[in-house]
This record gives structure tokens, sequence and C-alpha cells, in this order.
């Protein structure tokens, strides 16, 4: 075998049919290397392989995860065409049915053999710093804290430049199209929405089950007046909500535990039931063989007639954690079911659903807002976390407002309530009060995202 380095400006001719070979046909992209020589369709969105360790990290670990850290890394570039170079290789698997063979013994000893051709064999190279690294067992309380701790607690400080004025990390409701409207104003809609649904007024108990950063539980208190717990496993996010809710004045309304969702039956306030609880996008951390207890314990928490409101995302049979770049380096841990099994879980428990609305199309909108920030802001993220972290969460938008766009996932709010003596439900005989015009609602002040709230804690659209 000749193992002399290939310095002649042909990388590109000698890694076509390696990659064709592992990708099952002929790539979708156009892929530049180091030396310049390209390969590939000339129409196509540009793959600029930058480095020899790009293929170095493929060899180590062939697929998603090593493409991925290769551009986490920068070994790998698309400029300004990742989205359309990820939307490419979507397209291709999807109408050329690309399918990637199981590469055999052969097959792998000619990929070492142009590797080394081409200088680019070596020993495996170091895993981003960005990569979450757990120890436990799965679901456990203290891995499950961790698991949060990766994702959530990156810093106030990041979360503050990249979300709007609520903190709202979740899907936003886009209720109009007109040039002013942002990202904020769908958050703001969104929180009423669902405060709609859960009946909310002045005096109501909130149990709010992974608060965030606060959103809606500043929302409901402040807004509405209601009686909010808020729960959260984020160091960072507990000690954000508690400042706001200092700042707004809403202590008397407002207690905010750091726990684990499986101890909140021992927190004050707990006896005699909640007249309702949300769970915004926590769900998903839950886990497969927990979702069970985690139904029961909505159920538990609720007085009769109380409501519960369930805001998940959703994913088929495949890759239910996201996929391996999500799964190791945003949220561990983390599993989707589709809806209908949700909804069966949620029935299972004891609670009848009574509304299911999907939100898919409004979550491409906000993940895209999600990256125009980061867009429009890249050197300060850069200067906040670091490039490699940067990068991580550029791959991550990108990729998951495309997942969203092609209903590879889904979000849903998920309404129920807890059935009292003779099945009396206590809900409204229609949607007619959910929907009202959004520009009923008083707007969120620019500074807080909220609006200010009288001397009883209740807000000018306490009642509504």
């Amino acid at each position: 075998m000749n193992t002399s380095t290939d310095t002649s400006g042909r990388a590109a001719q000698r890694i076509a049919p390696v990659i064709e070979q592992f990708l099952g046909g002929p790539p979708p992209v156009r892929i530049r290397m180091w030396d310049g020589s390209e390969t590939g369709p000339e129409d196509a969105p540009t793959v600029h392989v930058r480095t020899r360790r790009a293929l170095r990290r493929l060899l180590w670990q062939p697929g998603e995860l090593g493409l991925a850290e290769a551009y986490v890394a920068g070994d790998i570039d698309l400029g300004d065409h990742l989205a359309d170079g990820l939307r490419a290789v979507r397209r291709a698997l999807r109408e050329q049915r690309l399918r990637a063979p199981r590469p055999g013994l052969a097959d792998r000893v000619r990929a070492v053999g142009t590797a080394l051709r081409l200088g680019a064999a070596g020993p495996r190279p170091p895993v981003p710093a960005a990569r979450a690294r757990l120890r436990g067992t799965l679901h456990s309380k203290a891995r499950d804290r961790a698991a949060v701790s990766h994702h959530y607690d990156l810093s106030n400080d990041f979360y503050s430049l990249l979300l709007d004025g609520t903190m709202a990390y979740s899907c936003g409701y886009w209720t109009s199209d007109a040039p002013e409207y942002g990202q904020a104003d769908a958050q703001h809609d969104k929180l009423e929405l669902i405060c709609r649904k859960l009946g909310l007024g002045p005096g109501t108990r909130l149990l709010d089950i992974g608060c965030g950063w606060g959103s809606l539980t500043l929302h409901a208190a402040g807004r509405h007046g209601v009686r909010v717990t808020a729960v959260t496993l984020s160091g960072e996010q507990a000690a954000y909500v508690r400042t706001r809710v200092e700042e707004r004045g809403l202590e008397d309304l407002v207690e905010v535990h750091r726990c684990d969702y499986r101890d909140v039956a021992g927190l004050p306030g707990f006896a005699g039931g909640y007249d309702a609880v949300s769970t915004v996008e926590m769900g998903e951390h839950v886990g497969d063989a927990e979702y069970p207890a985690f139904t029961a314990l909505l159920h538990s928490v609720l007085r009769p007639r109380g409501r519960a409101l369930v805001q998940q995302m959703s994913r088929g049979s495949t890759a239910p954690g996201g996929g391996a770049f999500i799964e190791s380096y945003i949220a561990p841990d983390m599993h989707m079911r589709p809806l209908g099994e949700t909804v069966g879980l949620l029935e299972a428990a004891g609670l009848e659903v009574r509304d299911v609305e999907s939100l898919r199309e409004h979550y491409v909108l906000t993940v895209e807002a999600w990256h125009r920030t980061l867009e429009e802001r890249w050197p300060e993220f850069v200067a906040l976390a670091g490039e490699e972290t940067a990068r991580v969460w550029r791959l991550y938008l990108v990729g998951g407002a495309l997942a969203f766009e092609e209903g590879r996932m889904g979000v849903d709010q998920i309404l129920s309530v807890r059935p009292g003596a003779g099945g009396a439900a206590g809900m409204p005989a229609t949607r007619h009060g959910w929907y009202e015009d959004p520009g009923t609602v008083p707007a969120p002040r620019p500074d807080t995202g909220a609006a200010p709230v009288d001397e009883a804690g209740r807000g000018p659209g306490a009642g509504r």
C-alpha cells in the first residue's frame, strides 16, 4: 500500500469514491477540499473541508455525529449556506432514497488507505468541549439534574442575548404577519393563550413544572393575579426567576423551588390540589419509562375539575432523542414520542383530554427568529460562550427549524382536566374565549415583557 501523502491538488478526486461508497450514492452537495479541488454538483451548496482532521474525525466517528463535530470544531464549513446544505442532504435522502450501506472490512481498509494517501490518518481528534458528559443511571435524579444543567445552565447572559424580553424558551404563538410583530409578541400571545386555556384568574393556584426563566410564572402572576408555585431543576433559572419576582413585587404570589418534579408533593401548597398545572416543553426530559409516573403526578396535583396543559414536542419512533448530535450536545437523555402516545398516557392517568392544538409551523417561525438573533449578534455570542459553543447553537437552530418545517418534529398544546364527581369537568362549552383578538390584550412592556400590576397583584388583563 502506498502511504505517501498526496499534495498534488487532487484530494477531491481521491475522496469522491469513498464518499459515494459510504453515502450510498453521489453527494448532494459540492465538496471543496483543503487543496482547492472540488467534486459534486456545481449548482449545489458547497461544503468546505478545511482540514485533513475532518476526514480523521469521520474515520473515528462515522455518520451524523462525526460530521457535526467536524463542523463544531471548524474542520468543515458551509459559510452562509448551512441551511441550504442540510436541506439538500435531506432532499437527496428523501427523493433519491439514499441509504448508506453498512461498510464492510474491505471498505474500511480502502477508506483508511485513502486517508493515509491524503495525510489525514492519525490519532482520534479531541472531542469538542461542548459535548455532554453524563454519568450515572438514566433518569436518576442526579443524572437528570446534570442533563438539565448541561443545557440550561449555559448562562443567563447567553439566553438573555438569544431570547426576547419574556425569556420564553419554547414555541411562540404567531398571531400576525405584520412587519412590526416579532418574537416577543408571539411569546406574549402564547402565554396569554395558555392562561385562557387553563382558566387562570385572580387567586387561582398554578403549579408550573419546568418553569424555565419564569415567562409563564411571571405572566400569570403579574397579569392575572395567579398564585404560582414554580419548579425548575436549573440553578441559573431559579436564581433568575427569584430576582424577577422581587423586582416586580410578586413575592406574595410566586414561590420558586429548585427541585425535581418527583419531589413536588412535598412542596407547600400541594395539599388540596392546584387549580391548574402547566408543563411547557419539559416532558421531553422525563424519559420514556418514567412518563406514566409523570402523567400520574399531573393528575394527583390537581383538584377535581382542575386543568393541565402540556406543551410538548413530538417525534416518531426514529431518533426519539433527536439524533446523535442533539443527544450529545444539546439535550442529553431527551425523549420525544408521537402525539397519540402522549395523549394515551394522559388518559391512562385519569385525565380527560379536551383539546389538542398543533403549533408545528409556529416553531419554524420561533426557531428562525432565534437563529436571526444568533447571526446578527454572532461576535457577542462568540465572546460570551466561545466559537465552538456558538457553532453548536447555529447547527442546532438551523437543523431544528428544518425538522419542524419538514414535519419530522412537531409540537402541540394538550389541554386536559381531572374530572370531578359524576364526570363534571367545569370546562367552557366552546373555545370562544381562548382566541380573542390579540389586539384587545394589553401589550407587554418592552423592558420586562409583562404589564404592571396593581396593589393587589392584578394586571390589566386580570380575570379575563
